[in-house]
């Protein structure tokens, strides 16, 4: 008898802690066919009235109507042949066992670097939540058919560079589950900031690597990756120094809940959660993780990441697909769009010859450094709106230039001339920063001496004339006494 109830008591356990964790990947996520994945019975969000149980479906019927990796590699060049105007399809990569991981950017300048800000998306971080993939391709689709026709479409097209990545795990896809074809979930193989794991890059899953150089290439302001099993908009930190589970927020973390909210309340309806308030939710407060993407992003790649949980099911039929992206198609659009619709923007040059400086701006009271590309000098600054912000430029070799700015609905431009830092060396009078040309420092030395103090050079000639006319007037008066004498 005793043993009857401590089993009992053993799955009522097991059934009560499996929705904190099934979403984002917690130990019971293998179980996610038979459970309610957004809180409870009483709490739960679906898109239609067929409450069937995904795991009284085959694996081979839910995978039907959905596109197969090979499926999916001809769509994405489909889309780019059609729309070559406007997309470049690449590679950043291949999974352990060798598919290629297709990105696909869209601008109006596809392949260019430009000043403009960079946003991407990332599908099927998880191989059993591949409701990513799909959406990102009736995505790219979306823009393709409406451009230039839709605003909105025009807006994001001509100025963001988007990136989409619809499968980082398609070994997990064939496979049907979450991790990768090494048995290795992809959201725990980054750098973490509070537990030395994962430091040997060489070490990681290659679809990890591939991530990571990625970011080393293209300068990313915002992106988000797409998971399923939940309903929310989720947002750094991930983990906790300690290991609980309670709010832990990054210094930006009024622009992050901003960003959240963007998403959540644009969503069918992500922001009438009664799980989650306003349809968003700090990591950590909802379960601590470790080594994972968003956060590492944030740190290292100076790129605001969310981690959104777009339908409650992970593997829904793929009948449903229309729908769940119907319900999340302003949503993507809008997070995207926000990049150039607030926040502050500009660029920084130097003083000296106007060149572009690859500076770094940062904002009074908050803790985050944002660094301008080296190319144009650009950067791209996420803030809340209606707000009074002090923002400073900086470069080494340079005087550092703030300004205070009233953010409102819009975005803000603001641009930075640095001058360059002075040192005396000696007598000779150097500038501190590089300088590539011998012939160039000379000319710089000459019209800094003739350019800043042109007034105190004048009065010294006068005064050299002056004692010149008196020692002449003594040697004179001298020769006649002599003469005199004589």
């Amino acid at each position: 008898m005793e043993l009857l109830f401590s089993l009992l008591l053993l799955c009522s356990t097991i059934l009560s802690l499996s929705h904190h964790c099934i979403a984002r990947g917690g130990l019971w996520s293998s179980l996610h066919s038979g459970l309610n994945t957004s809180g409870g019975a009483s709490h739960a969000r679906h898109l239609f009235e067929d409450h069937e149980s995904q795991s009284q479906t085959s694996a081979f019927d839910s995978s039907r109507g959905y596109m197969t990796n090979s499926d999916l590699e001809m769509a994405i060049k489909d889309l780019g042949r059609r729309c070559s105007n406007i997309t470049r399809i690449y590679s950043i990569g291949k999974s352990v066992n060798g598919v290629p991981l297709w990105v696909i950017e869209i601008s109006d300048n596809p392949g260019e670097e430009e000043a403009e800000p960079a946003f991407k998306y990332i599908g099927n971080v998880h191989g059993d939540e591949p409701v990513g993939r799909e959406l990102l391709m009736f995505l790219a689709n979306w823009l393709c058919d409406n451009y230039p026709k839709d605003p909105l479409a025009t807006l994001i097209v001509e100025n963001i560079h988007l990136h989409m990545l619809p499968s980082l795990n398609p070994d997990g896809f064939s496979l049907r589950r979450r991790n990768n074809a090494n048995d290795i979930d992809l959201n725990r193989d980054f750098p973490d900031q509070f537990f030395p794991i994962n430091e040997n890059e060489d070490a990681r899953q290659p679809e990890a690597r591939a991530i990571m150089n990625w970011l080393r290439e293209i300068k990313f302001t915002a992106s988000a990756t797409l998971h399923g099993g939940a309903l929310v908009a989720n947002y750094p930190w991930d983990g906790t120094q300690d290991k609980r589970t309670n709010y832990y927020g990054c210094p930006d973390d009024d622009t992050f809940r901003f960003m959240a909210s963007i998403y959540s309340h644009s969503h069918y309806n992500m922001s009438a959660s009664t799980e989650f308030p306003e349809g968003i939710t700090n990591g950590a407060a909802w379960y601590p993780i470790y080594g994972g993407m968003q956060d590492w992003n944030y740190i290292h790649a100076g790129c605001f990441e969310l981690t959104l949980e777009v339908s409650d099911n992970k593997w829904p039929k793929a009948a449903e697909l229309p729908v769940i992206w119907k319900y999340n198609k302003m949503s993507m659009l809008n997070l995207v769009a926000s990049l150039v619709k607030t926040g502050v923007h500009g660029r920084i040059f130097s003083s000296v010859d106007g060149r572009p400086l690859p500076g770094s701006v940062t904002i009074k009271g908050i803790n985050y450094t944002v660094r301008a590309g080296k190319r144009f000098g650009n950067y791209h600054r996420l803030l809340v709106p209606r707000e009074r912000y002090e923002v400073m430029a900086s470069m080494p070799g340079y005087k550092s230039k703030n300004t205070s700015i009233w953010l409102d609905e819009g975005p803000a431009t603001v641009d930075f001339i640095l001058d360059p830092e002075v040192a005396v060396k000696g007598a000779v009078l150097q500038n501190i920063y590089d300088c590539n040309c011998s012939n160039k420092c000379k000319l710089d030395f000459v019209e800094f001496l003739w350019g800043a103090h042109l007034e105190v050079y004048l009065v010294l000639i006068l005064i050299l004339g002056f004692l010149c006319f008196v020692q002449r007037r003594i040697r004179g008066n001298s020769m006649g006494s002599k003469r005199i004498a004589v």
